[in-house]
């Protein structure tokens, strides 16, 4: 077998790669044409110019779009919502040269000897690395995330700039308090950047899992994974929502395992893989195992959030307001001048959100226009300009999480049991 990488593919050609500003001062001045574009009337020819040029910073700009969207919602204008759509699904991959250098950083000169074959094409992008197959010499089947340059030292300034170019802009609400969010991203861009901590989460989730046989972990290969490069077994699988043709069995058995693994992850591990992202769940069909990928926003939950989530769950499920509200307070839920209608209508919220819990029989997510309500109900309350309180980042990243597997759920018109799944935890404490 040829020693050498692969040849770059007619897919992979120069158009369809962007090079990733890696020093300070191009990053910067990519943000600084944008903004001068912006300023220009750049927005009266379309989103797409904008979502080009901010996809070339990765990291900052998809980040902050992340939290924006799940944050903000419904709430944000079309142009906006389009910018931020594009941010999620179009990261175009490094060039070959570029990656090269950034392979030789890792693991020095010639590292390709050390392979029987590396595809150059990437196989899935992200927001801040690409990942590669690749067989080493010794047999290996590897799946290789490689960061993209410049990441980790441009962290903090790409958030600033993208946070700044978003205000000038107008496109954001003028009530939108971002500060909170902008430091979130910080924090979790330079943990995400981290791959010899994403290694560790990952082992150690596969050690936590080790007695669910319905689901698989890569192994990690700590011998080729570095800060920048991480390295794991190559897994044959497709993607979740190929099920989506499946018997209904199997479907209603993926999406019970995974919001299992949810109440597993806040209430036994207090660890929560906090991503739930299509692409980070794959299906093992030699198996029958559910694939769990990129533990890079793993966050660890503190015993008081866990218990207020606990008594709040098992006030929702028993219809009891009292108790969602007093556990909505411990959380941080209600800022300090929030109405007595609103502080009713967060609870509302919450009631709604929870309506799985309230189905003794099992939830059709199927058939349910769940997401929708939550949606409408969230815009209401959210349009109110004093209601406007960022909850703590801990409630985002799960709620974030419940709400994924909620629509993955609906995706696979799954039935689920999710007061069967939830009710051993929650009779706890």
């Amino acid at each position: 077998m040829d020693e050498r990488p692969d040849p770059l593919p007619a897919a992979a050609s120069p158009s369809a790669t962007a090079s990733v500003p890696s020093g300070r001062w191009s990053r910067m001045a990519r943000m600084g044409t944008l903004a001068t574009g912006l300023a220009g009337g750049m927005l009266a020819e379309g989103a797409r110019r904008v979502a080009d040029q901010l996809a070339q910073l990765r990291g900052a700009a998809m980040k902050v779009g992340q939290l924006l969207s799940m944050d903000a919602g419904e709430l944000l204008p079309p142009e906006l919502g389009e910018i931020l759509a594009r941010l999620r699904s179009d990261a175009k991959p490094m060039p070959i040269g570029q990656m090269d250098d950034v392979l030789t950083a890792a693991w020095g000169a010639g590292w390709d000897a050390r392979f029987a074959q590396f595809g150059f094409t990437p196989i899935a992008a992200a927001s801040i690395g690409q990942v590669h197959r690749a067989t080493t010499k010794d047999g290996r089947q590897l799946a290789i995330k490689v960061q993209y340059p410049g990441i980790r030292q441009s962290i903090a300034s790409d958030v600033d700039n993208v946070g700044t170019l978003l205000r000038v802009s107008g496109l954001l609400p003028a009530h939108l308090d971002v500060a909170p969010l902008l430091a979130e991203a910080k924090r979790q861009l330079h943990e995400e950047a981290d791959y010899l901590r994403e290694a560790r989460c990952q082992a150690q989730f596969a050690a936590l899992l080790a007695d669910a046989p319905n689901l698989r972990i890569p192994t990690v290969h700590t011998d080729w994974t570095t800060e920048n490069v991480l390295a794991m077994d190559y897994v044959e699988c497709v993607p979740i929502e190929s099920l989506q043709r499946s018997p209904q069995a199997q479907r209603d058995e993926v999406a019970s395992t995974l919001m299992g693994l949810l109440f597993r992850e806040l209430f036994e591990f207090r660890l929560v893989q906090t991503d739930p992202n299509f692409a980070n769940y794959r299906y093992d069909k030699a198996s029958g195992r559910t694939v769990l990928l990129d533990f890079g926003a793993t966050r660890a939950y503190g015993s008081e959030v866990v218990e207020a989530y606990r008594r709040l769950m098992r006030a929702a499920m028993h219809g009891h307001r009292d108790g969602m509200d007093e556990a909505a307070q411990a959380i941080g839920y209600f800022g300090h001048h929030i109405q007595p209608h609103q502080r009713n209508a967060v609870i509302d919220l919450f009631a709604l959100a929870c309506e799985p819990l309230r189905h003794a029989d099992g939830y059709d997510f199927g058939t349910s226009d769940l997401a929708q309500r939550i949606r409408t109900a969230g815009m209401a309350l959210s349009t109110e300009k004093d209601f406007w309180h960022t909850p703590p980042a801990d409630a985002l990243f799960l709620h974030r999480k419940l709400g994924g597997l909620y629509l993955l759920a609906a995706r696979l018109k799954a039935q689920v049991p999710v007061q069967a799944l939830a009710r051993p935890y929650l009779e706890q404490g």
